[in-house]
């Protein structure tokens, strides 16, 4: 099918196969009525390849920046080990089963300012790419650009890593630095991108009529889509994330250089996965910065004591803003600089409504230990316990696993159940339960911390102690990985969706990248209190972490709970833009139609 000729599209996206189709011509026989919304089951529209080349365009840019980050911490706190071979592996035979793989022998409190600076790094620079792809390259653009300067660091991340440039410690920290610093930004031009250009690759723009295999009638629905889309999309972050075991063995057993090299190779996949996806993608044109006009509407709103309801306003504090209300009851105010429509006035009260609920996520990150955590407890709890030849931070592998493992369970299991049962499980609730999880998480974290301080010889300094003979097993901290990690499911993922589905469409990427910024915040927060947070404290952290997260669980379905009631659709430019690929779908399903005798159409199947 070739694509008809469109002014407003640029000459290379109709090369590409993107065309413009009006939405006037949607049969009404696929469009619920007020009774379908009410009765029917909602549920997802299927993915096409090219978003599954995204899909793995995600899981190779995962692994090769957790399959290099897994290795940090042992990289940077613990000293070469006795008898290894220079390159950071331990010795071999029985001499080096109870070792861990080191190198620069920092300790605890510089490991810690360094990771946590990595990653507000990581999560802070996507504000920035989230703002070039709005306005000015567009969400492929930014990804193709962020994949070369990732290219670049993982060359040279391999360089502090060679036995010769670790025997001079001070030069292979100031290369290693360096090197995290620019996969920083590569990190930070790919994240807000990926999540929102997949969703865009979605072929049913509005609800849609549909069968199941079984004969039961559904609506084909765009939230229930993006979020089904984006529990894949994190289950595909999870599966490169597990790389990373391979890397801990290859630091623990062969040296660092070998953990370092391997990610930067699997990253090179990239690349011609995008030169296959280009020409086959949706891609949304940058709509030009609407940051001016959405703190002017802001300013509007606060105007005239309006900052004392902010967050609490209701539908008459955002009305002030609007160009309607505007005309009807002031005279004051210069029409002419007003570039927007009340539309825009409610996309922005949506998207501030998400945000609100994007400040509370980075006490989740704090109380997942497996993924951000608070400072680096875990790492210095599982110091002083028994390893028997299992790399020390190797059970951080068992968030990704645990995520493996009940993301299909959750896709296709609990949300389909409660689905049926008339329950769906609403965004507000998702999060509750994300926080819950993670508060046992936090409770197993301070019986297992209390467990290493009571059998050790050093009583609360055990992190610090040379105990030939620990006896509390690493596997203790199994459930302190696990049960929040289950919790990202709910809260990361239904933060991804929030992101997207309450944004305008000129913003995605911006509010997708705020999303991202919790994670910051939280490791800035684990920055400025990485020095209180070692021997004897750690238990009390745990237990502080487990109170905030259980409270902070109750806000969602009270103080949010507006949230729930919010329905998404795609704005008209975005619901008529589509690729070749899904004009032929439409196309096979107006033709299927025509087939079907006139009085049998509503048993026709999609």
């Amino acid at each position: 099918m070739s694509a008809p000729y469109n002014p407003d599209v640029k000459e290379k996206e109709q090369d590409a196969g993107i065309v413009v189709q009006s939405a006037d011509g949607v049969d009404p026989a696929l469009q619920p009525s007020e009774e379908d919304f009410s009765t029917l089951r909602r549920v997802s529209a299927g993915m096409p390849a090219v978003a599954l080349a995204m899909c793995l365009i995600e899981f190779a840019e995962r692994a090769s920046y957790y399959g290099t980050k897994g290795p940090f911490n042992n990289f940077i706190n613990a000293p070469l080990p006795k008898g290894g071979n220079g390159a950071g592996a331990v010795a071999p035979g029985p001499a080096g089963e109870q070792q861990k793989a080191g190198a620069l022998g920092r300790g605890s409190v510089t490991t810690s300012a360094l990771v946590q600076t990595f990653n507000f790094l990581a999560y802070v620079i996507p504000i920035l790419g989230g703002i070039i792809a709005d306005n000015h390259w567009g969400r492929f653009k930014t990804i193709v650009v962020g994949t070369a300067v990732g290219a670049i660091a993982h060359v040279i991340l391999i360089i502090p890593a060679i036995p010769q440039v670790i025997a001079v410690p001070n030069a292979s920290l100031a290369l290693f630095i360096i090197s995290i610093m620019i996969l920083a930004f590569a990190a930070g031009f790919i994240k807000p991108c990926l999540g929102p250009l997949l969703c865009d690759q979605s072929p049913v723009k509005q609800p849609t009529i549909s069968y199941t295999k079984k004969g039961e009638r559904v609506i084909i629905d765009p939230q229930t889509t993006v979020s089904r889309y984006l529990l894949i999309f994190y289950l595909c972050i999870n599966v490169g994330a597990l790389f990373q075991m391979a890397t801990q063995y290859s630091a623990r057993n062969v040296g660092f250089w070998l953990a370092f090299l391997v990610p930067g190779i699997l990253y090179m996949l990239m690349p011609p996965v995008l030169v296959y996806c280009s020409p086959r993608l949706v891609k949304q044109r940058p709509g030009g910065s609407v940051i001016p006009d959405t703190m002017r509407v802001l300013k509007i709103c606060m105007s005239n004591g309006g900052w004392k309801k902010l967050g609490r306003g209701g539908d008459d504090w955002w009305n002030k803003a609007k160009p309607s209300f505007i005309q009807q009851h002031t005279d004051a105010v210069d029409m002419s600089m007003i570039h927007w429509d009340d539309k825009f006035v409610d996309e922005i009260r949506q998207t501030m409504g998400a945000c609100g609920v994007f400040l509370l996520l980075p006490i989740f990150q704090l109380a997942n230990a497996g993924s951000v955590g608070l400072g680096n407890m875990l790492n210095d709890m599982s110091l002083a316990m028994k390893v028997d030849g299992i790399p020390n931070d190797f059970l951080n592998n068992f968030n990704s696993i645990a995520i493996v493992v009940f993301t299909p369970i959750l896709t296709y299991g609990v949300y389909p159940f409660f689905e049926r049962i008339g329950f769906p499980l609403r965004p507000m609730t998702r999060m509750c339960i994300g926080y819950i999880l993670a508060t046992v998480g936090c409770i197993f974290g301070a019986i297992a911390q209390s467990k290493v301080y009571d059998r050790s010889p050093c009583g609360k300094m055990a992190s610090h102690c040379e105990d030939p003979n620990p006896t509390v097993t690493l596997w203790w901290q199994i459930p302190i990985i696990i049960f929040p990690a289950i919790g990202e499911l709910l809260v990361n993922v239904t933060g991804y969706e929030l992101a997207y589905t309450r944004s305008p469409p000129r913003m995605r990427a911006l509010v997708y990248s705020l999303s991202l910024f919790n994670t910051a915040v939280a490791a800035a927060i684990s920055l400025a209190c990485s020095a209180a947070l070692t021997d004897p404290n750690l238990v009390i952290a745990w237990i502080v972490l487990a109170c905030v997260s259980f409270v902070t669980a109750l806000i969602f379905p009270t103080y949010f709970r507006n949230l729930d009631t919010f329905v998404f659709a795609w704005s008209e430019g975005e619901s008529n833009t589509h690729s070749q690929k899904q004009d032929m779908e439409i196309a096979r399903v107006e033709s299927t139609r025509q087939s079907i005798p006139e009085g049998n159409k509503d048993n026709e199947k999609y």
